[in-house]
């Protein structure tokens, strides 16, 4: 019977298999495994793509929403700090107190002492002690 003959090749290929003998090599083994990379590869290209295009409609909202209202973008706002950081001592009163840079203007609080800061926290009488 062809049954039994084909049954018999089967149960030896399964045999030789679990016993850790060698598996039969698919020839077209690479070439399907390559079009399976491809295939990843361009569908992570148009993964891509579609985010792109997703996030550049969502920045023409942005940009709308910024205009409307008359807001600037994040690195606008940054470039504007830097530079009013940059700047010189002497110019417009209406700068913001951080953007001074650091010794320029009154010099008080670098004059002022370790010692006459604690002298502050100390009681009346042991401030006069220390002042004589």
């Amino acid at each position: 019977d062809v049954r039994w003959l084909k049954q018999m090749l089967w149960a030896t290929k399964d045999m030789g298999k679990m016993l850790g003998g060698e598996e039969e090599k698919d020839p077209d083994a690479a070439k399907k495994e390559e079009e399976r990379q491809e295939m990843l590869r361009q569908q992570e290209e148009e993964r891509k793509a579609k985010h792109a295009r997703m996030e550049a409609e969502r920045e023409k909202v942005r940009q709308t929403i910024r205009d409307k209202y008359g807001l600037k973008k994040k690195e606008e706002k940054e470039a504007e700090e830097k530079a009013a950081m940059e700047q010189a001592c002497e110019g417009s009163l209406t700068r913001p107190k951080k953007a001074i840079p650091r010794g320029c203007g009154d010099d008080e609080e670098d004059e002022e002492s370790i010692l006459d800061t604690v002298l502050k926290f100390l009681p009346g009488p042991i401030q006069d002690i220390f002042k004589k």
